[in-house]
């Protein structure tokens, strides 16, 4: 259950400062078991920097009144609550920090990269590879990260083609469609016997 609490009336800078930190220190510990408790207690918290502003501004008490002014108690955060109160406070911040900083991220970094189903890795950097040329796989089929080589290098394991059909011949591997110029031809690989 949410609610407000305000205590009015007539404060020396002592006793008010003493119902400010005892205040402050509640909101602190209990305003936060609620939904959207958790997104006004900051602002709550904030608000109440403006009564204390306004409480300095109290001149101090001169003469004893018919009681003596109110201890004012050690400060907000010196308090247990206050310092139970820095775990909430810093979740929210973090919060409030990372959901920028991520968009931000997100934006720089921009939308990943995938094929249709084919390549298990997002964001790679294919290389192109063109009919008649050669390349090797750095991975164990069936994964695919093919890079070009020399036709006479040693490396070589795979010679490119353009299949003549729908598919590839047997015994023949289809390269991912990013492997070719314009993204979306499909290309064989034909094993090079050594």
């Amino acid at each position: 259950m949410m609610r407000f609490l305000r205590r009015e009336g007539m404060f020396c800078r002592t006793c008010a400062l003493a119902s400010f930190r005892d205040m402050q220190a509640d909101t602190m510990v209990m305003g936060w078991w609620g939904p959207l408790s958790v997104l006004i207690t900051p602002f709550t918290l904030l608000g109440n920097l403006s009564a204390l502003s306004g409480i300095r501004r109290i001149p101090e008490p001169v003469t004893p009144g018919f009681r003596p002014p109110l201890d004012p108690g050690k400060p907000v955060f010196r308090r247990p609550a206050g310092i139970l109160a820095l775990i909430p406070l810093c979740l929210v911040g973090l919060v409030m920090v990372a959901i920028p900083l991520l968009l931000i991220i997100g934006l720089v970094v921009g939308p990943s990269h995938s094929s249709d189903g084919d390549s298990s890795d997002s964001g790679v950097d294919y290389p192109t590879l063109t009919v008649g040329s050669c390349a090797r796989n750095a991975v164990d089929w069936p994964a695919q990260d093919l890079r070009p080589e020399p036709c006479d290098s040693p490396a070589a394991e795979l010679r490119v083609y353009a299949p003549a059909k729908v598919s590839c011949a047997p015994g023949d591997y289809g390269a991912y469609l990013e492997y070719s110029k314009d993204g979306d031809t499909s290309l064989c690989l034909h094993p090079l016997k050594r």
